[in-house]
């Protein structure tokens, strides 16, 4: 194949001097600068939604140290070509970002904020020779360079560079700056009553945003980019002419994410056609606004396996890029329950939920709401419908990628919470062939368990495995095995002993009984002892379930792999 896809690639300037395919996106150049009136503006999308690109995109364009006119060739800016003139390659640009800003402590991540300041001094070095540059920004900018400036150098540093960069080129400077509150989204991650990180980051982040956002004369025009917009009074106040997008907004809503028609092009410039609905089903969903746009991560990352085979199967590339912890610090709450509502998502449902885009970062567990707007925002969850507006938003679970996230996270963590003694009950109670003690407890542990998949047959079939699995026995599943297997096969060598469980879905709750009988019919019929010699014990078990309820019956007798049969507790050979 021809079609080439540059994966992780966040550099503009390198994927397009590669050639590699670009969903082109250059036309939000002209409606930023022509169609608003905006000094500072804010865009806030989940990761892996094109923002470094973007900016990167941006930084290229504007960029006075650069040319662009190859880069941009045929590209949709280029249609507005009063506007080029004007501003491709006029200004300086300070192009800088935070995502590597993060650590255990506030001490490790001030030490990576001074690193990544002084990179940016390294980069625009030139400025400290020029003789129009203020001697003292040259003694402030040598010590940022250094790793040696002071806290409040560091406040004031962007705000420096920029005076240092009019100095220079006579001209005001267009700030971009890439995901600004990965420091605060950490040093909220990690802030306990022994690490007071949150505070102290907010304040330095603060002060930096301050400086060089409000009232800086040395400021042409900022952009930002997060996955978060915080309340303003936080970070933003007294910046003039500031204007913020969000999820939830439909100005720019369709440059972050491709669209249906985007990816159709990319498909068909590939010979991939036949994969559009799986593509869909697993990566398009989210609604930003009023645009339904794909992930354009995943997208990227399917593609470039469609180009080394052609019948690759779509697979989770999100997990591996976003932390997790925000599913968790959700379901661990004991505050509020989310269990009906987690299940409902699960399940293709929808929950409706009061959704506010302006937080803080040291707010986001100070309430239900804000969970469940932090969801929205990051991308675990997107609007159910483009058309709805107000405070009160119906949410889904955007496609079949991030429920696998669900699933893994969620389900997970209510199986590792369940009552671990009432686990072992359970296993007694079938060693034991006692009916109505294992009915019990599996009823119990289902009503406590996240349920998926609508109640499928194969919902079930897990949840039984995963109840036995880690308990010190060997548990073996058709689904792992293939046909003609018992649904679940619990082996205890050491007492030479083993279970068959085999599972029915009822329609309605008084076919429990009847369906437990089909069950062990079916282990009777299909002889699944078969091939357990050396076993002096083998019970077997006919498993019901409707909704969040189970029925246990045993087979009469216990019976051995040669076809004899004897009471429950009896061993091989009496």
């Amino acid at each position: 194949m021809s079609f080439k896809v540059g994966v992780g690639k966040s550099d503009f300037e390198a994927l397009r001097k590669s050639d590699d395919y670009y969903v082109d996106k250059t036309d939000i150049l002209y409606e930023l600068v022509e169609e608003k009136d905006n000094q500072v503006t804010l865009f806030t999308r989940p990761r892996r939604f094109g923002k470094t690109l973007m900016m990167s995109m941006m930084s290229n364009f504007f960029s006075i140290t650069k040319d662009g006119r190859a880069i941009f060739e045929g590209l949709k800016i280029t249609e507005y070509k009063e506007f080029c003139g004007k501003w491709m390659n006029r200004y300086p640009v300070l192009f800088l970002s935070f995502k590597d800003v993060e650590a255990e402590n506030f001490e490790g991540a001030y030490d990576m904020l001074e690193a990544r300041l002084s990179e940016v001094c390294i980069e625009q070095a030139v400025l400290k020779s020029d003789s129009k540059v203020n001697r003292n920004d040259v003694a402030t900018f040598e010590r940022l360079e250094a790793q040696k400036g002071t806290r409040a150098d560091v406040k004031n540093s962007l705000k420096t560079i920029m005076r240092m960069m009019h100095a220079v080129y006579g001209k005001k400077v267009i700030l971009l700056l890439d995901e600004y509150d990965v420091p605060l989204a950490a040093a909220s991650e990690k802030d306990t009553a022994e690490n007071k990180y949150y505070p102290s980051m907010l304040d330095v982040i603060r002060g930096i945003m301050s400086t060089a956002l409000k009232d800086n004369e040395f400021l042409e025009f900022a952009v930002i980019t997060g996955c978060l917009r915080p309340a303003k009074a936080s970070i933003f106040t007294g910046t003039n002419n500031f204007a913020s997008y969000s999820v939830l907004d439909d100005d720019f809503s369709g440059y972050f994410g491709f669209s249906r028609e985007e990816v159709e092009a990319m498909l068909s410039a590939a010979d991939r056609e036949d994969k559009a609905d799986l593509i869909k089903e697993w990566y398009d969903g989210y609604v930003f606004g009023d645009s339904c746009v794909y992930c354009p991560w995943d997208v990227m990352n399917y593609m470039s396996a469609l180009r080394k085979r052609k019948d690759a199967m779509p697979k989770n590339y999100w997990k591996f890029t976003s932390h997790n912890g925000i599913l968790l610090a959700f379901v661990e709450r004991t505050d509020f329950d989310v269990t009906e509502k987690f299940e409902a998502l699960l399940n293709g449902g929808t929950v409706t939920q009061s959704i506010s885009d302006e937080l803080t970062y040291g707010m986001l567990q100070t309430s239900e709401d804000n969970l469940w707007s932090v969801l929205l925002m990051t991308g675990y969850l997107t609007k159910a419908d483009a058309e709805e507006e107000g405070e009160r938003v119906s949410l889904k679970i955007p496609n079949k990628e991030i429920a696998s996230i669900f699933q893994d996270t969620v389900v997970a963590y209510f199986q590792n919470t369940v009552d671990a003694s009432e686990i072992v009950s359970l296993i007694h109670a079938l060693w034991e062939s006692d009916e109505t003690e294992a009915t019990r407890l599996i009823s119990a542990l289902l009503w406590y368990t996240i349920s998926y998949n609508d109640y499928h047959e194969d919902y079930y079939h897990a949840f039984l495995a995963g109840i036995f699995v880690g308990q010190g026995y060997h548990v073996e599943s058709n689904k792992e095995k293939g046909l003609g297997r018992p649904d679940i096969l619990i082996k205890d060598r050491r007492n030479r002993r083993a279970i068959i469980i085999e599972a029915k879905k009822s329609k309605k709750e008084s076919d429990m009984d009847r369906d437990c009988d089909k069950a062990i019919s079916q282990i009777i019929d299909e002889r699944y002892s078969e091939g357990l010699y050396g076993y002096t014990q083998i019970l077997c078990y006919g498993v019901a379930f409707f909704q969040k309820q189970a029925k246990v019956k045993k087979w009469a007798e216990s019976y051995w792999p040669d076809g004899r049969k004897g009471n429950d507790n009896a061993e091989q050979g009496e």
